[in-house]
């Protein structure tokens, strides 16, 4: 068995929580009258919204409604915008993260971000949480072009960072997003169940239960 080196971690739901409930992409949907099953819907949004660098938080909303062949009034985005800022602006560090990606930090893992953001929230996050200085690298969407259900984002990580599939595992909430996308570029992926109610291995209640559970699977 190789060793892990490096630790890639999401970024909603598994080190930083939401401001907003439901979850922004949720209230997005419903506020653009989408129908549809949300995993449907949320491919798309994020490749509308998340692969690039929007002027503006309304032009990132503009491209969604073109992508969907909608026509919404111009209220409608003015609340979809206030939604987003409200979620940057009202979310917080799990209680477990910092203390726990410090420690990783210490026992000598290297600690990347690989997130699904717009760049005006992952803006307010890093000035917010020093994001940038909690991880060794940060890989967004809209910077690298690629969303993580691309198998290349994961490639493009390993292949700048001198790592092997073995030598990573991808940290996550999402089965979809973080799990499935991680297996299917060769990369093992952990589970975060804050609730503790899924029923999947290898999975962590908390992010202060991964070094333990990384040396189990070594």
């Amino acid at each position: 068995m190789v060793k892990v080196k490096a630790i890639i971690f999401d970024l909603w739901g598994t080190t930083i929580e939401n401001g907003v409930y439901p979850s922004p992409s949720k209230q997005a949907m419903y506020f653009l009258r989408v129908k549809s099953t949300f995993s449907e819907f949320i491919v798309k949004f994020e490749e509308a919204f998340m692969k690039k660098e929007h002027a503006s938080l309304r032009e990132g909303f503009e491209a969604v409604v073109k992508d969907f062949d909608l026509r919404i009034p111009d209220f409608v985005y003015e609340k979809l915008v206030g939604m987003w800022n409200k979620n940057a602006i009202l979310s917080k560090e799990y209680p477990d993260t910092r203390k726990a990606l410090e420690d990783l930090k210490k026992q000598g893992y290297k600690i990347f971000l690989l997130a699904n953001i717009d760049k005006f929230s992952y803006e307010q996050l890093q000035e917010k949480f020093n994001l940038e200085k909690l991880f060794d690298k940060v890989y967004t969407s809209y910077s690298i072009g690629l969303l993580k259900s691309n198998k290349e984002s994961y490639e493009k990580l390993l292949k700048e960072n001198k790592l092997k599939k073995q030598e990573a595992v991808m940290v996550g909430d999402s089965m979809e997003s973080d799990i499935k996308s991680a297996e299917q570029a060769g990369i093992l992926g952990i589970l975060v169940d804050r609730k503790a109610n899924r029923d999947y291995e290898p999975r962590i209640n908390d992010l202060t239960e991964l070094s333990e559970k990384i040396q189990s699977l070594s």
